[in-house]
């Protein structure tokens, strides 16, 4: 048994229920965190997954910080996050280095050996042919990684080509077996994709991708800032998966999610008072 699974015993359990209720409980396919991990120790990594492992779902190493590791405090770390039945997985620049060098097999072959579920493709800083992506994305699947997700999006405001079709990478994605597809927000969760400098939510690039996706819930959608986690809530519901939470967020976004901060207990409230949702008498 998974520590995970030994969660159950709620402080507040059988006193109040969570205003939204439809939340997904763990583990899940749908309504994922990504926990972005920018070099946390074992110490607060276990502090994290004790007080929050019901509500992480995946961690990513992000940019290239596993390769400052020790070979046994990684995999320690590695054994840590797996004993909570949560993916770990290395950060999708590592692999852009490794196909730069000539070198994703030795490097699938290393994240395997060093005990990682999950690999992420992506080409956010270099450009990678599509015959090159597809042939990657099936590779690690073909390797028994449990998790394989890509990314779409450049991380350089620079680097953005206008007319190009985000979505139709996320399909092809798909196709090649990819489990999510994450839309890049970078760190900053500003000037990239869907959000403009200010990290502001670019309402007509969402809903262009959504609108040409076919199944949006395996969209991860990175959204380090509360003000976007809020509105991607708001406007798919409590199971959107979210990426690049930090680790000392995952309980605010988790209360988010279900209606336990001001912002999404108002919409609770609203339907209350409009007469569309009846409170169970005490």
């Amino acid at each position: 048994m998974t520590k995970r699974r030994q969660m159950t015993d709620k402080a507040w359990e059988g006193i109040l229920d969570f205003p939204h209720a439809n939340r997904e409980p763990a583990p899940r396919q749908r309504g994922m965190t990504m926990v972005i991990d920018k070099g946390t120790g074992l110490t607060d990594t276990r502090d994290l997954l004790e007080l929050a492992g019901d509500y992480v779902d995946q961690v990513k190493l992000t940019f290239g910080t596993s390769a400052f590791y020790t070979t046994r405090l990684l995999k320690q770390k590695i054994e840590l996050v797996k004993s909570y039945d949560i993916d770990i997985f290395p950060g999708g620049t590592f692999l852009e280095l490794a196909i730069l060098q000539g070198k994703l097999d030795e490097y699938l072959t290393r994240a395997q050996d060093l005990g990682f579920t999950g690999i992420e493709v992506s080409d956010g800083t270099i450009t990678i042919a599509p015959p090159d992506r597809r042939r990657t994305i099936e590779r690690a699947r073909a390797m028994g990684f449990r998790l394989v997700v890509s990314e779409v999006g450049k991380k350089d405001p620079r680097d953005r080509v206008p007319d190009l079709h985000l979505w139709a990478q996320v399909e092809e994605d798909f196709q090649s077996g990819a489990d999510f597809v994450i839309v890049e927000g970078r760190e900053s969760g500003e000037g990239v994709v869907i959000y403009d400098s200010d990290g502001r939510i670019i309402e007509r690039e969402l809903e262009d991708m959504v609108s040409h996706v076919t199944d949006p819930t395996r969209l991860m959608w990175e959204a380090p800032q509360k003000v976007q986690q809020q509105a991607l809530i708001l406007r798919f519901g409590p199971n959107v998966n979210l990426g690049n939470v930090a680790p000392p967020d995952v309980l605010a976004l988790e209360a988010l999610r279900v209606g336990l901060r001001g912002d999404t207990l108002r919409m609770y409230f609203q339907q209350v008072v409009n007469g569309s949702m009846t409170l169970p008498r005490s």
